[in-house]
């Protein structure tokens, strides 16, 4: 590809000013621009001469149903294609990663942001040209590529075809799925095989920063700010500049830290608390959460532009319940990894096998990777059984049923102390609040009266995880 200014790119699009305003500041940065305003067109013009780069709107005539996109993939694979639209949606995204298209923009984009794209684009062309000529037929499987992400059932396949897709769109990602399936472990994937992989992946938890304080943990202070503001703080976004911010459990977000959040990644620019001159960065988000965030936006309780800002592309991870035999797969894996280092574990028994075929794992891959490393504490032999296992499992594999939490606590109590009776009767307080509100912090602190902060307090104290609870 030719990575010169002279470069020759492709523009299709429907709105007249725009395509030609675009096509006068790419000329100007000394590109060669061929304009035309439907899908029909740009297919003839590429039949009729060499592009190094199709930069392409999605509704326009022609290409409803993406027909510019799949034609151009299939016939000129080597060309590197940007979408740009005014009409963002899911379906689109997705579809456009699964062709590999290099960048996917939202309208009104500014022209520092096109140009960086183009420019990359067009370097991330001519790299892969020169790596294909390189190296053989016979390429590295993905699952060895990312041999972090263990899975071979199909939903596992698509997800990780789609990762190695996105890795190189530099654009923002939504990861969804229950908690304990790993979406971190796919953001960390992601940021490891991109353009971003040389600076830090900087990890954000959404329900550890109190809503007061997270302007200044985001963005930063200056010394004298605020009360308690000692010295300079260099915010969050900050220190992950070139590199990649993880945003986890962002639907506990609140709506005032939403609308920060929001600003921040339009602009890539924010404001250090008690300073006037703005901090401009360059960002990639990638963001988490168990909930269903379309329903949370109906609900009036997310942000409508801060979800299709940040999910431009989406990736739903599967439960690990519907992953069939990956969860021994995945076993075998952690097997090792957890064991004690004096230990002479080495397998399991097919009882246990078995028993984790067919346990439900509400809790997911940490519920395994949990059990895993109990189990290899407590077995006798070299050989894990199904008495070194937790209680719910044990109790899956004999048929029976999880002991009543209300029956335990009042046996627990009728023998306690004063001060060990409060602990225990506040402990089930909590954990009674994080169920019914499947784990909502928010939620629970409001009906008990607390803040955030104090709620957060006492499930640190008493060492609940939130997270637990979400399903």
């Amino acid at each position: 590809m030719n990575l010169s200014p002279s470069a020759r790119i492709l523009i299709a699009d429907d709105e007249p000013l725009y395509l030609r305003t675009t096509g006068e500041l790419l000329r100007k940065a000394g590109y060669t621009c061929v304009c035309v305003s439907d899908a029909g067109a740009a297919l003839q013009a590429l039949h009729e001469a060499p592009f190094d780069l199709i930069l392409s709107d999605l509704n326009m005539p022609g290409n409803l149903k993406l027909e510019l996109l799949h034609e151009g993939r299939g016939n000129w694979p080597q060309i590197p294609m940007i979408v740009i639209t005014g009409v963002p949606s899911v379906p689109s995204a997705i579809e456009s990663v699964r062709l590999g298209i290099a960048d996917y923009l939202l309208k009104p984009v500014k022209f520092e942001d096109l140009l960086g794209s183009v420019r990359r684009a067009l370097a991330q062309s001519s790299t892969t040209s020169h790596a294909a000529a390189a190296v053989p037929d016979g390429q590295r499987p993905l699952s060895e590529t990312y041999p972090e992400i263990i899975g071979r059932c199909p939903q596992m396949v698509e997800l990780l075809d789609i990762v190695d897709r996105v890795a190189a769109v530099d654009t923002n990602i939504l990861i969804t799925g229950e908690s304990g399936t790993g979406k971190e472990v796919i953001a960390r994937a992601i940021h490891r095989h991109s353009p971003r992989r040389e600076n830090r992946f900087q990890v954000i938890d959404c329900t550890a920063i109190p809503e007061s304080l997270f302007e200044s943990a985001l963005f930063g202070h200056v010394k004298g700010s605020f009360t308690g503001a000692v010295r300079d703080q260099v915010g969050l976004l900050s220190q992950c500049d070139h590199g990649t911010a993880f945003f986890d459990e962002l639907g506990e977000l609140p709506s005032t830290s939403q609308a920060k959040l929001l600003r921040a990644i339009q602009e890539q620019t924010f404001t250090p608390v008690g300073q006037s001159t703005p901090i401009q960065v360059d960002t990639r988000f990638i963001c988490a959460t168990n909930r269903n965030l379309e329903m949370e936006v109906a609900a009036g309780r997310f942000r409508r532009d801060l979800f299709y800002r940040l999910g431009v592309i989406h990736i739903e991870l599967p439960p690990l319940r519907d992953r069939g035999d990956d969860v021994l797969l995945l076993a075998e894996r952690f097997l090792p990894q957890l064991k004690p280092a004096n230990s002479t574990v080495s397998r399991f028994s097919d009882s246990v096998l078995q028993c984790f075929q067919q346990y439900d794992w509400p809790g997911n891959i940490r519920e395994l990777r949990n059990a895993i490393e109990r189990a290899t504490a407590l077995a006798r032999t070299d050989c894990v059984e199904i008495g070194d296992l937790p209680e719910a499992l044990r109790q899956a594999a004999s048929g029976g049923t999880r002991k009543s939490a209300d029956a335990s606590s009042v046996s627990a109590l009728k023998n306690a102390s004063r001060d060990e009776a409060i602990d225990s009767a506040e402990h089930a307080y909590l954990a009674s609040l994080l169920e019914k509100h499947v784990g909502n912090i928010s939620q629970a602190a409001q009906q008990a009266g607390l803040s955030r902060q104090g709620m957060h307090k006492l499930l640190k104290k008493h060492g609940i995880a939130a997270a637990d609870y979400r399903r």
